[in-house]
């Protein structure tokens, strides 16, 4: 099963994610190809130029913020051997992996005030360019499964584990 993790930057994706992984051990965590240098912060990635890029077959792809990303191909090998694997990505990109992979959906959100907060603390925008960020509404895919990261890292994480496990149809290990 294919579970796709979403939400708004800075409600904390990668940090529940991390967490995920100790208790979800024979899950595949799928990691990011990004055209952004490793150096420049954010989440842990591949990180590429945009002719690497080109080079590299992908299950998923799209582009945002003057970056394109990639879910490597070979998760299509992992999913046929029954293998449940997570992926960050956009929602751009929620009806094709639904369409091909028959993926689940689950979105990870905050409260505006502490979205605010944690996007400030990494320093990466602008107020304006967080502000704008926020301002942005993008409707939540059917049938998907929110998960609020408005607690502490534990909470986040429980909460986190429950929902990909209830998506994934799949015991907690």
């Amino acid at each position: 099963m294919l579970v796709l993790v979403v939400g708004p930057s800075g409600a904390g994706k990668d940090t529940l994610l991390a967490g995920a992984r100790r208790a979800l051990p024979a899950a595949r965590f799928v990691r990011r190809v990004i055209t952004r240098p490793a150096a420049a912060g954010g989440e842990d990635h591949d990180a590429v130029t945009d002719a690497e890029f080109s080079q590299r077959a992908f299950a998923l792809q799209w582009e945002a913020h003057g970056l394109r990303y990639g879910i490597p191909a070979d998760i299509v090998d992992d999913l046929a051997a029954g293998r449940l694997v997570i992926a960050n990505v956009s929602r751009g990109v929620i009806a094709d992996a639904v369409a091909r992979f028959g993926a689940r959906v689950v979105e990870v959100t905050a409260p505006p005030e502490v979205l605010a907060t944690r996007l400030a603390a990494r320093g990466r925008e602008t107020a304006a360019d967080v502000a704008a960020r926020l301002a942005r509404s993008v409707p939540v895919a059917v049938g998907t499964i929110q998960v609020m990261n408005d607690g502490s890292v534990e909470e986040g994480v429980a909460r986190f584990v429950a929902a990909v496990t209830r998506a994934a149809d799949v015991p907690r290990l």
